[in-house]
């Protein structure tokens, strides 16, 4: 059984996500929490698998919580988000930060039953995977044996693709190439809407 947590400032929204989540076949709802305050007092309590994380929520904001839960206690999170070019922003540093996967909000265009079916195969997921801490933002250099080579040519292309909670990976990467680097071609999986800021990066 899979224990999930529901974080999210909206009384509407805790309802609908616990109500989803509670019908799907090996996930229990363990709790629900309006702030993040309320969040880490259930987590200690409650011991959940899987979070699910707003990321706009008053007193300390879901991407302040998520760097500290990361740091003093890791659990899988998935962050249920609005689709915002202020959401992409968030969406792309929730995942710098270590969340498994970022999952849109119900609203215009986006039914229920559609966020029903993503999000608990989403859950499912990052229950399995576990928790990935975050890389860190100047990580030690890598051994000589795995440093970056690139022949210096024009002939070639440089192909990357990584897959949920990549994006701090692709950043490592290619942060370290050298500039005899060919053309680089890059695919990664995250949410369409944040896919601008995550170029941008």
């Amino acid at each position: 059984m899979i224990r999930v947590l529901v974080v999210d400032d909206s009384a509407v929204v805790r309802k609908a996500l616990a109500t989803e989540l509670g019908r799907a076949p090996g996930i229990e709802v363990v709790g629900i929490a309006a702030d993040a305050y309320a969040a880490r007092d259930k987590i200690v309590l409650r011991r959940p698998d899987v979070v699910t994380l707003d990321i706009e929520m008053p007193r300390m904001d879901g991407l302040t919580f998520l760097a500290k839960l990361m740091e003093h206690h890791p659990l899988p999170v998935v962050v249920v988000s609005s689709i915002t070019p202020k959401g992409g922003e968030a969406a792309v540093r929730a995942l710098e930060l270590g969340a498994f996967e970022i999952v849109p909000k119900p609203g215009p265009g986006r039914p229920l039953g559609e966020l029903t079916a993503d999000l608990v195969a989403t859950v499912r997921a990052a229950a399995r995977a576990g928790c990935r801490r975050p890389i860190a933002e100047e990580p030690p250099e890598p051994p000589a044996t795995l440093r970056v080579t690139v022949p210096k040519t024009t002939e070639g292309v440089l192909a990357i693709g990584a897959s949920t909670g990549g994006t701090d990976a692709v950043r490592y990467v290619l942060t370290r190439l050298p500039p005899s680097t060919p053309g680089t071609v890059i695919v990664q999986h995250m949410p369409a809407y944040a896919t601008a800021s995550f170029g941008e990066r």
